[in-house]
């Protein structure tokens, strides 16, 4: 029985998750999460490393008893490489890299996307070789293994789905994160408002679709059919070119990952294409959507489980570390 302890902290969240493989299978043990929620405005790097500085201690330990283990029983330690803001991967990995020397036990540092999807893999049975719509504040990217490596369909090109969300919340006074309150005020609308539609090939962006929703508020247009709009226009591209990878690589799988996943209208349109294609649709449980640090652990397992090592010398971060730069030893 091999036992890893994952610390998740790429951005906003702290967290510390604790895993064991059953027969090739992930069994969550714990996945304790400690978010930073800015007074104002949005994530402050050096704030939000702060808070993982003052945090990952009592993380760890709320983490250690809810698995009901010692730290002597953990077997390998696993952190968030990238990507990500670095000064909060820096802090993340510095506690990791404590832990391992103190425990005197292996280190893996591991890619955050890829993370997503493998969680999703482990955790559901009859997930096994999906297209992932990878959603979240920084990351808005469209995932499918292909010859090897994880490759990267379809992404945005300017910012991730979720800070288009907390931006236009910000204009709204709504707190961090603003997608959760966003998704709520859109239920009291119907009445869809034109907004930009920007596919370029297989990529996505949101700038020009932000820009058009503030300007809709500035001349007075219902915040709630502003916030149907936007989640209409950005979800149903998201879909498109999910749709279009699933067609190219022939896969017969979808699966969502990442914080805008928990939201209900975009699982129902992903679930509505899937059906129509006769795909099958996964979505992981919501703790397991936003960022994890049970996530973290999984994948450290899987890649130390099908040979892959690490140096402390080797364990420097990587803020730009992509999903296609992982090489998959486990599949």
């Amino acid at each position: 029985m091999t036992i890893c302890l994952g610390i998740e902290g790429t951005a906003h969240t702290i967290g510390v998750g604790i895993i064991k493989s059953d027969k090739g299978r992930c069994q969550v043990l714990s996945n304790v999460i400690k978010g930073y929620h800015p007074e104002k405005g949005g994530i402050h790097p050096r704030e939000a490393a702060n808070h993982h500085a003052t945090y990952v201690a009592d993380v760890l330990s709320d983490s250690i008893k809810k698995a009901g283990v010692v730290f002597s029983a953990v077997d390998l330690i696993s952190f968030s490489q990238g990507p990500g803001l670095g000064p909060c991967l820096r802090t993340v990995a510095t506690a990791a890299r404590a832990l391992s020397l103190k425990l005197k036990k292996p280190l893996l540092g591991v890619n955050h996307c890829v993370a997503h999807l493998e969680i999703g893999r482990g955790t559901i049975p009859e997930c096994i070789d999906p297209v992932l719509l990878y959603v979240s504040g920084a990351n808005t990217q469209v995932i499918g293994f292909a010859e090897g490596k994880y490759r990267v369909f379809g992404e945005t090109l300017d910012i991730g789905l979720g800070n288009c969300l907390d931006k236009f919340g910000r204009s709204l006074d709504l707190e961090f994160p603003a997608g959760p309150k966003i998704e709520e005020l859109a239920k009291k609308s119907k009445t869809y408002v034109k907004l930009p539609y920007s596919i370029k090939g297989m990529d996505i962006a949101f700038s020009g679709l932000l820009t058009a929703a503030m300007q809709e508020k500035k001349q007075g247009t219902s915040v709630e059919d502003i916030c149907f709009s936007i989640q209409e226009t950005a979800f149903a591209a998201l879909t498109e070119v999910t749709e279009r990878a699933m067609a190219h690589t022939e896969k017969k799988e979808v699966l969502l990952g990442g914080g805008v996943a928990c939201n209900m209208r975009l699982r129902s349109m992903v679930e509505t294409m899937a059906k129509a294609r006769g795909a099958r649709f996964f979505v992981p449980s919501r703790n397991l959507c936003v960022d994890n640090g049970a996530m973290i652990a999984w994948l450290g397992l899987l890649m130390y489980e099908s040979g892959i090592r690490m140096t402390i010398e080797d364990s420097m971060i990587n803020q730009r570390f992509r999903t296609d730069m992982v090489q998959v030893a486990w599949r």
